[in-house]
């Protein structure tokens, strides 16, 4: 998953993918445990699109906070 489509989903879209994310490393770990898993470098992949979706979660939750206090709001 790349940081531009990240850009472009809504924040349910990115909470529904950091979900599926965080079950798709579950279950390989549990692959990985039973030795079931054939790619050991998925483990790491699915670390960085759930470290990507995170990120952007974050850049987004800045961006607001930021919009709100310069208009002058209070939190």
């Amino acid at each position: 998953m790349k940081a531009d489509d990240l850009r472009d989903m809504t924040m349910e879209e990115l909470v529904e993918a950091l979900a599926e994310a965080k079950e798709e490393l579950f279950n390989l770990r549990f692959q990985l445990a039973t030795n079931q898993l054939d790619n050991t470098a998925r483990i790491k992949a699915v670390k960085k699109d759930i470290a990507r979706i995170l990120t952007e979660m974050r850049r987004r939750e800045i961006e607001a906070w930021r919009a709100q206090a310069a208009t002058g709001e209070s939190a």
